[in-house]
């Protein structure tokens, strides 16, 4: 190789070096944001999830109290029809209706809690690994600073 090219080569290749390293703390930040951002987004979704489920505990409970007061009127009709009186037996029966309405009400609210705080979970998790993933990248950076550094002192001979 001619001593000019060996010069020109020798001269240019701290900057290329540098560019390089620039090239790859700006590529490992952005891919540390958008790892971060895609976990936000997860956490979001499972927020609104968690709404959804919450929104639909009010339609199913309102649903069950509907299909509840039929089955009270039909238990009251069918009694008085029969030509029984709402004392006694029957009425024992409504009340017990009553009490397990309730057990039933709790248990639908109970898994719609239960459901709920997983997606809740499920977010924080999300944001969790989403700021870890922007943490590495950080770390990748501070890695690619020092490597590029090392590497540029080592070609003026400091090192």
């Amino acid at each position: 190789m001619a001593p000019a090219a060996a010069s020109m080569i020798t001269t240019a290749a701290p900057y290329a070096v540098g560019f390089l390293g620039a090239a790859s703390f700006a590529q490992q930040g952005a891919i540390g944001k958008y790892n971060q951002d895609v976990n936000n987004r997860n956490a979001l979704i499972a927020k609104q999830e968690a709404a959804a489920i919450e929104k639909q505990t009010e339609f199913n409970l309102a649903k069950f109290d509907k299909q509840f007061l039929q089955l009270q009127a039909q238990t009251k009709v069918a009694t008085l029809k029969s030509g029984a009186t709402l004392s006694g037996t029957a009425l024992n029966n409504l009340r017990y209706n009553i009490e397990e309405s309730k057990i039933q009400k709790n248990i639908i609210e109970y898994n719609s809690k239960v459901a709920a705080n997983k997606k809740i979970e499920e977010a924080n998790f999300a944001i969790i690994k989403g700021n870890i993933a922007m943490q590495q990248a950080r770390i990748a950076q501070l890695g690619t600073i020092t490597s590029t550094g090392s590497s540029l002192l080592k070609m003026k001979g400091i090192i």
